[in-house]
């Protein structure tokens, strides 16, 4: 098919790395590995930082611009088989592909779209109510969590589901790891505020009970909270962290593989594309049971996952593995074998296609 790709939050060729765009880019990869014909239809952000009703009427300004483009665009060079929107949010939903799909007898793709009921008050309310009309008029939406199909049916329960598992090319992690550093933390994560910058002072506050122990640990990531963030950590030895900042994706394995458990808390995640590049690499993880972590870690096999908000029990987790050999060892391979068997980019294209042949395409 030829399908017309959107992500309204982030195009996969935004300048920022980021889980959001990174996915993109691999659901295009794998549409285009069952040789589907993928086009980006748009670069327009619709991303409302706060509920401003100006920024609101600027956007969907822009977005009535966007439609009249494509459609003369399609008028002209004939239109795609299929819209596929990813992502599509309260702060961030599409208001191009409905109603071009409507315009032009297209069946109409979510994956990763997302509701909540706490959020519908105010101008949320309104930029949440299309995203629920977009649910309700799609031929198929993909949840990737099953927290996310739970909230979407609550609120459209006769809208069309389907279940695609987060998945990471993992190409880049078929190499065998070598003998690693077992006492190597490892985190990678943007430096924003939010759950981010929640995620790191959880974390900095558990290393501080186990400061005897001989961990070091690498920093993979950069943002505008990362003075904030660096605070943090200003009671623990400065000779054990490792700032690495922003480094391009495909560094990413190289400082993986050099460590030897994952540690991310992981607040208000909606899955962590993160927590599977590590299980690939051989880091068993430790992080919260909170929001779609379960989906992407398997407690007691691949990581241990603490109480939501205990930094006593993640602080504690993290001495587990430290002083642990053999279940860290163990916990290393079943995390390779979980994410090269089940979570590779070969397995979700193949779920891909099968969801998407069901679609009647004209």
């Amino acid at each position: 098919m030829r399908i017309a790709f959107y992500a309204p939050l982030k195009s996969p060729n935004h300048a920022v790395a980021s889980g959001d765009r990174q996915m993109a880019r691999m659901l295009v990869k794998a549409l285009e590995h069952e040789g589907h014909r993928v086009e980006l239809a748009s670069e327009l952000r619709f991303y409302l930082r706060e509920p401003d009703s100006k920024s609101f009427d600027a956007l969907k300004a822009e977005a009535r611009e966007e439609v009249a483009r494509l459609t003369d665009l399609w008028d002209r060079d004939g239109k795609p088989d299929l819209w596929f929107s990813y992502h599509p949010y309260y702060k961030a939903p599409d208001l191009i592909g409905p109603k071009l799909a409507s315009a032009f007898a297209l069946p109409y793709v979510t994956a990763e779209a997302s509701y909540s009921r706490r959020r519908s008050t105010g101008l949320w309310a309104e930029a949440q109510a299309l995203v629920v009309g977009a649910v309700e008029r799609a031929a198929l939406n993909i949840c990737f969590t099953q927290r996310d199909r739970r909230g979407l049916i609550d609120a459209i329960p006769d809208a069309a589901f389907g279940m695609l598992s987060p998945f990471i090319d993992t190409s880049l992690f078929r190499e065998t790891p070598a003998s690693t550093c077992p006492t190597r933390l490892v985190t990678v994560a943007m430096m924003r505020p939010g759950d981010k910058v929640e995620s790191y002072r959880m974390l900095a506050q558990a290393l501080g009970p186990i400061r005897h122990l001989p961990w070091t640990m690498s920093v993979v990531g950069d943002g505008p909270a990362r003075d904030e963030v660096k605070a943090q950590f200003a009671g623990l030895p400065a000779d054990r962290i490792e700032w690495l900042g922003a480094i391009e994706p495909a560094a990413v394995p190289d400082v993986l593989y050099n460590g030897g458990i994952y540690v991310w808390p992981g607040c208000g995640e909606a899955y962590g594309i993160a927590y599977l590049e590590a299980q690939a690499a051989g880091l068993p993880v430790v992080a919260q049971n909170i929001a779609g972590v379960p989906e992407v870690v398997r407690d007691g096999q691949t990581g241990l996952l603490t109480p939501p908000g205990d930094v006593a029990a993640f602080s504690s987790a993290i001495e587990r593995l430290l002083v642990r050999d053999d279940e860290r060892a163990l916990m290393s391979g079943e995390a390779r074998r979980f994410i090269l068997e089940q979570r590779s980019l070969d397995i979700a294209a193949a779920r891909l296609a099968e969801l998407l042949a069901k679609i009647p395409v004209a």
